[in-house]
C-alpha cells in the first residue's frame, strides 16, 4: 500500500546496517522463515579481509596467540563470563559458522578450515594470522606454510599495497624455501597504479588466466606452491584457482591483500545478488532517517538516501550499524565525546 509521500513495508524484523554482521543477520533471519527487511551502506562490506576469526588471541592483557578456539572459548567463559562470546553457547558458534560458509559456498565461494583448531595464513606484509575459516582460494597457502615448501610469492607491478619481496624478506629465516617475483601482465595495460578490481574481474575470461599463467611460468624454479594477492575473480573464484593450477602445475594460493581488498567486494557482491533471493527486501546505499515507536508497539521507520522514500514497520528492529564506516558513529567538528577509565588519560595537552 502506498500514502502520499513513501511506500510502506511491513516485516517482523528490520536489519539496520550493511556490514558483515547485518548481512549475516539477514541472512540468518531470511533462513528461518522471517520477514526481513535490510537498509545500510554497504561500503563497509569491501573492507573485509574474507577471513572468519573465531578466537585467535586471548582476551586480556596478555594477547597470546591461540591454536584451538573452543578450547580457548571455554577459558574464556571461565575468566570473563561477561565476554559477548558468552552469551552463546558452542553449538551456536558453529551453527552459524557453518550455515556463512554453506551459503557462501553456495553463491560459489567455497570455504575450508579445520574442525578444533585455527590455520595460520600470510598476511600481505609478512606476518602471519591465526583464523578459523579461509576461502578455498587461500587454502594452498596455510598448507605450504604448514610443510614450509618451496614457494613462489608473485606481486604485479603497478599494483599498491603489495610487495612479493617484503613478505619474502619478511618470512625467509624461518620459510628458506621462499622465492619472489614480480610480474607484469600485458592484457592490464592501463598507464599508472593497476587495480585489484579490474584484473580480478578480467581474470574471469579464461584467455587472460592463460596469459597470467605464461607470464608466471619462467619464474617458476623449484617452487611447489605459487601464492598471488587476492586477484583470482569475484564470481567462481574457485574455478579460476583450479585453472590456474592446472596450467601451471602446481597448487595456487591467494594471499589477502589490504583493503579496501577484492576479498571484500566478493562478499559485497555475492550478498547484492543472493540476499534478495531468499526473501530479503533490500535498501543497500540508503539510511534511516528516523524511527519511531508506533502506539501498537512496532517501529516505523523511514527508509531514503537524503529524504524519505519508504517507511519500515517492523516488530523488531536490529542495529548493526558498526563505527564509522558503516556511520554508525559520526564525527563532528566538535568531536566526540568519550569516556576512558582514569588508567588510560595520558598527561600532556589533553586526555
Amino acid at each position: 500500500m502506498k500514502t502520499a509521500k513513501t511506500d510502506v513495508l511491513s516485516c517482523r524484523l528490520m536489519v539496520i546496517g550493511a556490514g558483515m554482521a547485518g548481512m549475516a543477520a539477514a541472512l540468518f533471519a531470511a533462513r528461518h522463515g522471517v520477514s526481513t527487511v535490510q537498509a545500510g551502506l554497504t561500503g563497509e562490506t569491501q573492507y573485509a579481509s574474507g577471513l572468519f576469526d573465531l578466537y585467535g588471541v586471548k582476551h586480556g592483557s596478555t594477547r597470546a596467540l591461540i591454536d584451538d578456539p573452543w578450547q580457548g572459548l571455554k577459558q574464556l567463559k571461565q575468566d570473563h563470563p561477561k565476554h559477548p562470546f558468552c552469551r552463546v553457547s558452542t553449538r551456536q558458534i558453529r551453527s552459524a559458522m557453518d550455515r556463512l560458509t554453506d551459503f557462501l559456498g553456495d553463491a560459489g565461494h567455497p570455504y575450508m578450515g579445520y574442525p578444533n583448531k585455527n590455520a595460520r595464513l600470510i598476511t600481505p606484509v609478512g606476518t602471519l594470522k591465526r583464523t578459523f575459516r579461509v576461502p578455498k582460494t587461500m587454502w594452498a597457502g596455510v598448507q605450504a606454510l604448514e610443510e614450509k615448501a618451496p614457494c613462489l610469492i608473485v606481486d604485479i607491478q603497478g599494483l599498491r599495497g603489495f610487495s612479493a619481496s617484503q613478505i619474502v624478506s619478511t618470512l625467509k629465516p624461518s620459510w628458506p624455501g621462499l622465492t619472489a617475483a614480480s610480474i607484469d601482465i600485458s592484457w592490464e595495460s592501463r598507464l599508472g597504479p593497476k587495480y585489484a578490481e579490474h584484473i580480478a574481474r578480467s581474470l574471469e575470461v579464461e584467455a587472460a588466466r592463460r596469459d597470467l599463467a605464461d607470464t608466471i611460468r619462467p619464474h617458476l624454479g623449484h617452487a611447489e606452491y605459487v601464492g598471488l594477492p587476492a586477484i583470482l575473480g569475484i564470481h567462481d573464484t574457485d574455478t579460476i584457482r583450479r585453472d590456474l593450477k592446472q596450467m601451471l602445475g602446481r597448487p595456487i594460493f591467494e594471499i589477502p591483500t589490504m583493503p579496501p581488498a577484492i576479498s571484500g567486494v566478493r562478499l559485497k557482491e555475492i550478498f547484492d545478488i543472493h540476499l534478495p533471493r531468499l526473501g530479503v527486501s533490500t535498501f543497500f546505499h540508503h539510511t534511516v532517517l528516523s524511527v519511531q515507536r508506533q502506539a501498537d508497539g512496532r517501529f516505523a521507520l523511514e527508509v531514503g538516501r537524503t529524504e524519505p522514500e519508504t517507511t519500515v514497520v517492523a516488530d523488531n528492529v536490529l542495529l548493526a550499524t558498526g563505527r564509522f564506516l558503516g556511520k554508525g558513529l559520526v564525527a563532528e567538528r566538535k568531536g566526540i565525546p568519550s569516556i576512558l577509565p582514569e588508567s588510560r588519560w595520558t598527561t600532556g595537552s589533553g586526555r
